[in-house]
């Protein structure tokens, strides 16, 4: 018996733990709306208390409708600029800015920069599941395209007439030093 085996421990993991490595994943893209990959294994179980994924967004695109919800977020800019639109301010970020939301703060970005912009996004959970979202009406949000024009707590209504996210593979030079 070796000597980790003899000590106390006081739980043990309920998933596996994995490696995940961001070239190697599925990408999704959708024309205006950047392109993104998850850090889980696409064919495993959700992990249960966060997810989080990287976001690339080119000139002009946005990420997200302006939304709030009932988790806690965080953002790092890893490379580029671009704004964010928090509780209907406009906000500049740079490379190495952490914006933080607690829960219900309302936000949303948009590149509008002349370069591509990277986001390493995370996000609560409450056992797999994500929280409640509501998509609120903000004049700023809608003026930079990435607003609802009245409010709903609905995905499909928020996103209707959007395009899909097509599956692709990683795009040479998307991330820095990739």
């Amino acid at each position: 018996m070796s000597e980790s085996d003899q000590q106390p421990r006081r739980g043990t993991p309920t998933q596996p733990w994995t490696v995940v490595n961001a070239i190697a994943q599925p990408w999704r893209a959708a024309p205006g709306w950047g392109r993104f990959v998850k850090f889980e294994d696409p064919d495993g179980p959700r992990w249960s208390q966060y997810g989080f994924n990287i976001q690339v967004l080119e000139p002009g695109d946005i990420s997200t409708m302006y939304h709030g919800e009932g988790a806690q977020e965080d953002f790092v800019v890893l490379a580029g600029s671009c704004l964010a639109i928090v509780e209907g301010e406009e906000v500049r970020l740079e490379a190495w800015d952490v914006l933080h939301c607690p829960e219900w703060t309302r936000h949303g970005f948009k590149n509008d920069t002349d370069g591509p912009c990277a986001i390493l996004m995370i996000g609560g959970r409450q056992n797999g599941e994500e929280y409640e979202v509501e998509y609120p009406y903000d004049a700023t949000a809608v003026r930079r395209g990435a607003g609802v024009e009245a409010y709903t707590t609905e995905g499909d209504v928020a996103y209707a007439g959007t395009p899909d996210y097509e599956v692709e593979a990683y795009r040479s030079g998307t991330l820095p030093g990739a």
